[in-house]
């Protein structure tokens, strides 16, 4: 079952919803909890409007490479538009509903946020995750829509990953 792409109306709305959150909840708050360095290359899966992908390419800096990945192809024309407005070369966008089309062990960290209630196959894009990620590497997880004890069983069921830390709603994983 493929994941079900909002229409342009919704994504344009929501797009204005994710202005008023990024004032009310500042998107560096969760790039600090990830723990992003710079130099690395990461993955913002499911990055909508890109709130996350430019503060996250900010923090890699221009020796790391962040990859917007969206299903929406407006959320990766937004993105792009952003990223040149900004300044930054180091975001490239991808549209996928699963699978990136990434090498295996190519990622340094994935961030996740709020997009995890929307997948329709969950136990597809965590082995997706776990294929694109570095050993040892870190996937940053947070939804809303879920409680703590299911986010935790349901990333760490099969073994793929086991938590590292939890702050403010927001978990990191690492990749075993």
């Amino acid at each position: 079952m493929k994941n079900k792409k909002h229409s342009n109306l919704d994504f344009r709305i929501m797009s204005f919803f994710f202005k008023i959150r990024d004032m009310l909840h500042p998107p560096i708050k969760k790039i600090i909890n990830a723990d992003i360095k710079q130099g690395e290359k990461v993955l913002d899966y499911g990055c909508g409007s890109g709130s996350y992908s430019i503060v996250a390419a900010e923090k890699i800096g221009p020796m790391g490479k962040l990859i917007a990945a969206d299903i929406h192809p407006l959320a990766l024309k937004k993105v792009r538009k952003r990223a040149k407005k900004m300044g930054y070369n180091n975001i490239e966008t991808i549209q996928t509903d699963c699978d990136t089309k990434l090498n295996d062990e190519s990622i340094d960290r994935i961030i996740c946020f709020d997009v995890l209630h929307g997948i329709s196959n969950k136990n597809n894009i965590i082995n997706e995750f776990y294929r694109v990620l570095k050993p040892n590497s870190i996937l940053s997880l947070d939804d809303h829509h879920y409680n703590k004890d299911q986010i935790i069983d349901f990333i760490t069921s099969d073994g793929l990953f086991k938590l590292a830390n939890s702050n403010d709603k927001q978990y990191n994983f690492i990749k075993i």
